[in-house]
Parts: C-alpha cells; structure tokens; sequence
C-alpha cells in the first residue's frame, strides 16, 4: 500500500496494490498499520456505499460536528469521480483550499480526510459507485456543509453548475465566507 501527503498534508492519497491473473484480482483495501504510520489511528464504526446512475451527480460538500465528527476514507469501485476536501479548520494554514483527486474503479485510489474538513464529489463516469468509511455515526442534527460551487473555494469542477445533478440541501449550503466553522486546527 502506497500511501503519499497531499499540498494540505493531513489529506492522503492511499494507493492499494492490486495483484491480478487470469482468476481476476486481489487487493489489501485497508491496513490500519499502514494509516497509523502517517498518524492516522482510528477506529472506523462505519461503512457507507453511495450508487450515483448519471455523471454529474454532485454529493457535498458535507461534515459533521461535535462528537460525531468524521473522518473518511473514500474509495471507488465501479465508474469515477472527482473527490474534494475543503480545510473548514479556523486557524489552519490552509484554511479554505482545498484537494481534488480522481478516484476511480481503474486508477484504484482512496482519499483519506481527516476532521475538520468538509467533504464531496462529482461522478464523472456513469453508474458511479463510492465506498467510504467513517470514524463516527452519521447524525442528522450535527451536519453541515459548504456550498459545493462556491467561488471563493476555487474548486475546478469539471462539470457547469447548470448541469449538475445537485439536491435542494445541497444547493442550499452557505459560502465559506458566511460560515462559521466549528473546527479549530490544532497545529
């Protein structure tokens, strides 16, 4: 497992080696040793799976508070998607920039995101299918979430806003500039 920091060093990049003959293929998907040698040590409560039919299906940018805050691990299995974390952190060096990453049934990347981060994507490719542990339950009342188009955010959608498949929750997010973030980055 190959596991390298992004420009916002908290977010990894997790590359899962894939071995493979004429049966089809096998891979180590998760190795918490692996994470816990770039200080990753959780313990994930959580498996999720979202099905999107169409590309530009927008899901995002989202994250919980308190003690349901999570952290994610994503993966892909079947089409393609980009994948973004917005450092949502008061304080932090990177506070509003975010990381993109394509993450795809082919390329076999996950994106690991800490707390403190508000999270999302765009399918790409038709009949998307995205895997993604959290640390934490998913609780209604402690969400929140950044609008995913913002412009201040400078998020290089490859999709128009105007063709986004987006819900009204969603499209209904504030700007960061209106938001007061609950998360303090902690150094």
């Amino acid at each position: 497992m190959q596991i390298e920091r992004t420009a916002i060093p908290d977010v990894l990049i997790v590359r899962p080696k894939k071995f493979g003959d004429e049966r089809g293929f096998f891979s180590e998907t998760f190795k918490a040793a692996a994470l816990e040698a770039f200080g990753v040590h959780h313990s994930w409560v959580q498996d999720n799976h979202s099905f999107s039919a169409a590309p530009g299906v927008v899901r995002g940018l989202h994250f919980q508070v308190g003690e349901h805050a999570q952290a994610k691990l994503i993966r892909v299995t079947r089409g393609a998607l980009l994948d973004v974390a917005v450092d949502i952190r008061k304080g932090s060096p990177t506070y509003g920039r975010h990381v993109a990453v394509e993450l795809s049934a082919e390329n076999w990347t996950q994106l690991y995101i800490p707390i403190g981060f508000a999270h999302g994507f765009v399918t790409t490719a038709p009949n998307t299918e995205a895997l993604y542990k959290v640390t934490t339950y998913w609780s209604q009342p402690n969400e929140g979430g950044v609008l995913w188009n913002d412009p201040d955010l400078g998020i290089a959608w490859p999709i128009p806003a105007s063709e986004a498949t987006i819900n009204a929750r969603d499209a209904g997010w504030p700007r960061l500039k209106d938001f007061d973030s609950p998360f303090v980055y902690a150094g």
